[in-house]
């Protein structure tokens, strides 16, 4: 599952942007770019924007939300509202490999044969440690109770750093992937896209010229969009407006942070941008402040780990997520993040690892 952190204060929190439960408001935020927003309930969100482009074969979707009935209802209810309907969907585009932007797809293409299209290296962040893409985990039937507790078990193997994963509860997998829901485990394996793009690669959506970038850091494969001739720019999850996006240990990147580091500096670049269209949260305007505020987020984070090293020694992955998040947010996903960021420092050469009995632990001199 996929998870962003909210940029954490001492203060009490508003809602964040992202966190909104999903309007059922369609906004043309730019000629023939229509924004909608689709449920879904994750950590620290509350919706999927899906943007719908135009052109004079129909429409183009970018990330067309969960798998499942409701999203799908959603979609079909906004299309509808836009006059409209999935008939007039040739291609949708998915900015990255996380179900909550990938999940649509399936059904789409199963039953209206829509067009695919991703970054050319789009495939699960797992890599071949991925469940999902098991056939063995694919296939089970999850209102079975001896198969929901095969795929509880199969997604309990160890971490990177040496503890146990915590599977969801039945419930939760129930709730996902159960028979009221419209969805299966099938619909949770990355889709095989259609059409693929490269890097700075110019394609034409919806009447306009984009430039394709390949900005990973929150996936290895995340794909933005950028129209030079209005400054419109498609962010995805690689730039949200309030929060900050997920950056995990249990990838396939050896040091996803500086992967993250060095696009948030090259989309620094993209000084003419004068609208950012996010996958969660509202529009916004200010890319490079935006930019700038999340990279400083990890700067301090990198500092306060430092701090604790000093502090606290020796010491494992959890230990270290502890003092780096506030106890609401503690689980696999803090210390997916907390790992991110002590293996960067070990790249870098700050950080000394040791390994016992499966176990990582860090200390700093």
């Amino acid at each position: 599952m996929n998870e962003h952190t909210p940029i954490e204060t001492n203060s009490p929190r508003p809602m964040r942007q992202e966190q909104e439960p999903a309007s059922k408001e369609i906004t043309e935020v730019a000629k023939g770019i229509y924004r909608f927003q689709l449920p879904i309930s994750m950590p620290g969100l509350g919706h999927v924007n899906c943007y719908a482009l135009e052109d004079s074969k129909g429409l183009s979707l970018v990330d067309p939300g969960l798998p499942g009935n409701e999203s799908w209802n959603a979609l079909e209810s906004r299309l509808k509202d836009l006059g409209t309907n999935f008939n007039h969907v040739h291609t949708t585009i998915v900015t990255h490999s996380h179900v909550d932007h990938y999940g649509g797809v399936h059904r789409l293409r199963d039953e209206y044969d829509v067009e695919v299209l991703t970054h050319s290296s789009f495939s699960s962040v797992f890599g071949n440690d991925d469940i999902m893409e098991d056939p063995d985990a694919a296939s089970l039937d999850l209102a079975d109770d001896e198969d929901i507790e095969k795929l509880r078990e199969m997604l309990s193997r160890p971490t990177p750093w040496g503890t146990k994963r915590e599977p969801p509860s039945v419930e939760e997998l129930r709730k996902w992937s159960g028979s009221d829901t419209g969805a299966d485990s099938k619909s949770f394996q990355v889709p095989k896209p259609s059409l693929t793009v490269e890097d700075s690669e110019e394609i034409t959506i919806g009447g306009r010229t984009w430039l394709a970038l390949h900005l990973p850091g929150h996936t290895h494969d995340h794909l933005c969009l950028y129209d030079p001739v209005d400054g419109i720019f498609l962010s995805g999850d690689h730039v949200l407006p309030t929060i900050t996006p997920h950056i995990g240990g249990m990838g396939n990147m050896e040091d996803p942070l500086a992967v993250f580091f060095n696009s948030l500096e090259r989309t620094k670049e993209f000084s003419q941008v004068t609208l950012v269209l996010p996958a969660h949260g509202h529009p916004f305007t200010n890319l490079v402040e935006r930019t700038d505020d999340i990279i400083q987020h990890h700067v301090d984070r990198l500092q306060l780990i430092r701090e604790t090293g000093d502090s606290i020694g020796e010491a494992s992955v959890n230990d270290y997520m502890k003092h780096l998040f506030k106890e609401r947010s503690w689980g696999d996903m803090a210390a997916s993040e907390t790992y991110a960021h002590l293996e960067h420092l070990r790249i870098l050469g700050e950080a000394t690892p040791k390994e016992e009995k499966g176990l990582k632990t860090y200390k700093f001199a």
